[in-house]
């Protein structure tokens, strides 16, 4: 299997609003560009670990697509960032033993970039576009004809010499990836045959996956070392390989040669402010702000947002979703609220 890529797709894709944390599950510039990162991606369904039921329904999916030697129907993958929906489209195009052709919505700014890539698509062959939520409405019209009946229609000329031109397309399979699946537009969104949600990873197939990636990177980690990562990498695989490669900097730097335990892990984690739960300083800023200003709220989004000098924006996107899921959050009419496990997690009494 081939892969093409966009690097203006890469290049927007790795842009995040949250000032590069380590625990954030959007892309940074080491994911991509880390040696060996690559290595670390499962090339078959069989590597890939966790999202049972979702590689349940690919594989019938992609034993009947061979089986009738057609294109695989388009597929639309969707969830939180860091769950491997780019790893799914290139375990996909594996399994399919065809190209997998990588680009971002953002990359296709021109009616000329789609075509581009249309008109050069191979029989069976995968196109995947991240972010898709993010597509232009010319883009979405010219993916409408190619998707449902495979020809591409093409506006030549201006004004009363304009004439309308379709090209044939061979099949292919379009692989849209997502974290805002509401985002979409209801004729793209029902074009799509196959549509997926990814869920977080429980406990023990994030200790797999650390377990598989120690093995790729050369390191050596004890179960409870495995344990430790995956316990604070919020249920994300590309924050439980982000985490790893820290340790790996900590047993590099101390001359560590045999077994990581779990008192290294914790140690390099420690350093970078990521605790037992997976908080970071930016999460326990929030947290603090609330119980030691405000009595733990409830206290207004803009309130919160001008103490800590932060975006509103990016408080509620990116800061405020983890801890709403660990249930340390309450968002409330009245403003946000810290719950008891919150304060139990932060050492606080309960409130009298």
């Amino acid at each position: 299997m081939a892969i093409v890529s966009s690097s203006a797709g890469r290049a927007e894709s790795s842009k995040t609003t949250a000032k590069n944390r380590l625990v954030d599950a959007a892309p940074l510039p080491e994911d991509t560009t880390a040696p060996r990162e690559d290595g670390l991606r499962p090339r078959r369904l069989d590597d890939y670990i966790g999202q049972h039921e979702l590689k349940q329904v690919l594989s019938i999916a992609v034993q009947a697509a061979i089986g009738r030697g057609d294109a695989l129907d388009h597929v639309l993958l969707y969830g939180p960032p860091g769950l491997g929906k780019t790893t799914m489209a290139l375990v996909l195009a594996e399994e399919l033993g065809v190209k997998c052709r990588i680009t971002s919505a953002p990359a296709l700014e021109r009616p000329r970039d789609i075509v581009g890539l249309l008109v050069n698509l191979q029989p069976r062959e995968l196109l995947f576009i991240d972010e898709i939520h993010r597509l232009t409405r010319v883009a979405e019209e010219l993916l409408y004809p190619a998707m449902e009946d495979r020809r591409l229609d093409l506006t030549v000329g201006k004004g009363s010499t304009a004439r309308t031109r379709t090209l044939d397309l061979p099949p292919f399979t379009l692989v849209g990836a997502t974290t805002r699946a509401g985002a979409l537009s209801s004729p793209l969104r029902d074009r799509f045959g196959l549509i997926q949600r990814l869920e977080f990873y429980g406990i023990d197939d994030l200790r797999a996956i650390v377990k598989r990636a120690t093995g790729l990177l050369g390191l050596q980690l004890n179960e409870e070392a495995c344990l430790e990562i995956a316990r604070r990498c919020r249920g994300t695989p590309r924050i439980a390989n982000r985490l790893l490669r820290r340790v790996r900097d900590v047993a590099t730097v101390r001359g560590v040669s045999t077994l990581i335990d779990a008192a290294l892990v914790d140690e390099a984690l420690s350093l970078h402010r990521v605790d037992g739960r997976g908080l970071d300083a930016s999460d326990r800023r929030l947290l603090e702000l609330l119980l030691e200003s405000h009595g733990g709220g409830p206290v207004g989004l803009e309130t919160l947002a001008a103490a800590l000098g932060e975006d509103p924006a990016t408080l509620e996107a990116v800061v405020e979703p983890f801890l709403l899921q660990l249930g340390f959050l309450q968002r409330t009419p009245r403003g946000r609220v810290v719950t008891s496990a919150g304060r139990r997690h932060l050492g606080w009494s309960e409130q009298p």
